[in-house]
């Protein structure tokens, strides 16, 4: 494997390359570049071909050149144009965080120490661009083998696949949410640093806003595997019904015929209105004449019709500001309790959560919500999001009557 020596030499080659790399590069996935097209696109400079194969750039199988795999990954990492779902990258990391965390308290220097400070930093962005890249391939490629790929089987095990994914990325996140809450404590005590606290507070919004992702790419998952399954059981009937017709035993071997019989409603689409133009000659005619007066009569009620149906506007509507009532945003109601949990044991680790209805009960919402709608709002969240709480034994008293206490998951 060549070696490079520096980084002005990666810069120098790859810029005195750069217009094939760029065609190779954007169509790695569907075309087999010929040696003879990439000397064309080098301006027939052989030297310099047979260079970047000696360097590796490229590599040379018969009369056929592809892109070398190192620097397709690096220009697909900084592109973030991999459509590959990685969770083994996100563990990689939260292992190298466990591995940096003790060598910074074994460490008594502070140069050494503020090294690993400076790691741990950078491997927690890593995490966090590797994570959403990840969550945004995933939700593409859900859809891609939905759409695009047309065997049911192969359809249906790339889904069950990428769910598999999902849980997995996940996972990774929950695993990287107990490592910053629980598992490091005595690090986060010790290393008091400012971008560190910054960056954690980013990640860890960030991550919430990925596991509200992953919820809509379970249910995409669920209702593509439900509309898959409904359409091969269709198919599968239709396909029997083909096969008793093609043997003449429909009628002794099914009660398609009395089914047919008993049930006369229209399977195919409605009849769409047949139109037609009439003749020049037939419209000058005294036969068309009250037809066309109809026609016009018809047109002249819709337009009074769409000119009045707002009404007229009174002086008080054009003086007066504009009432609306804004809805509550599910999501955005249970980031911030979500958030208030985890800042509440970031404070204090052994504080006790609050549950999910006196948040609700005393949360500051945009615009005025009654009792009513706070309790309905409770049911809603604990309904839509039941795997993120969980069922405590214990029950509250608001104002009289008990409700089952919920926490976080």
């Amino acid at each position: 494997m060549y070696i490079f020596r520096s980084i002005h030499e990666i810069v120098t080659t790859v810029n005195a390359a750069r217009v094939l790399l760029t065609e190779m590069f954007e169509k790695r996935k569907t075309v087999n570049f010929k040696y003879s097209e990439a000397l064309a696109l080098l301006k027939d400079d052989e030297n310099r071909l047979k260079l970047l194969i000696e360097k590796e750039v490229i590599h040379q199988n018969g009369n056929e050149v592809a892109l070398d795999a190192r620097f397709q990954d690096f220009f697909e990492l900084l592109l973030e144009a991999n459509e590959e779902i990685n969770t083994a990258i996100i563990d990689e990391h939260i292992e190298y965080l466990h591995e940096l965390m003790d060598y910074y308290l074994k460490e008594k220097v502070p140069a050494r120490k503020n090294s690993h400070v400076r790691n741990i930093k950078i491997t927690f962005r890593k995490i966090a661009r590797t994570t959403i890249r990840n969550i945004m391939n995933l939700q593409t490629s859900i859809d891609s083998a939905f759409k695009h790929e047309p065997t049911y089987q192969i359809k249906i095990a790339k889904l069950e696949n990428l769910d598999k994914k999902r849980i997995n990325i996940q996972r990774l996140i929950d695993s990287t949410e107990n490592l910053i809450l629980h598992e490091e404590r005595l690090f986060f005590q010790q290393a008091t640093d400012e971008e560190l606290d910054r960056i954690l507070l980013e990640l860890r919004s960030e991550l919430q806003l990925s596991a509200h992702s992953l919820i809509r790419a379970q249910q995409d998952i669920i209702n593509y595997l439900n509309q898959i399954k409904s359409q091969v059981i269709l198919v599968e009937k239709i396909r029997k019904v083909k096969q008793l017709m093609d043997q003449f035993e429909l009628r002794t071997k099914s009660n398609l015929a009395e089914v047919m019989e008993n049930d006369h409603s229209v399977l195919v689409e409605g009849n769409t209105p047949s139109s037609f133009k009439l003749s020049i000659p037939y419209l000058n005619t005294d036969e068309a004449r009250p037809i066309i007066l109809k026609v016009r009569k018809n047109l002249q009620y819709k337009e009074i019709i769409r000119n009045n149906e707002a009404g007229a506007f009174s002086e008080e509507d054009m003086t007066t500001a504009s009432m609306y009532e804004e809805l509550i945003d599910f999501g955005e109601t249970l980031e911030s309790y979500l958030q208030l949990q985890a800042q509440r044991q970031w404070n204090d680790k052994d504080a006790e959560p609050e549950d999910l209805f006196t948040f609700l009960m005393h949360h500051t919402f945009k615009r005025e919500v009654s009792e009513q709608e706070r309790t309905t709002l409770f049911c809603q969240l604990v309904s839509l999001y039941e795997n993120m709480f969980r069922i405590s034994e214990d029950f509250g008293v608001y104002k009289n009557y008990e409700y089952v206490k919920i926490y976080p998951a």
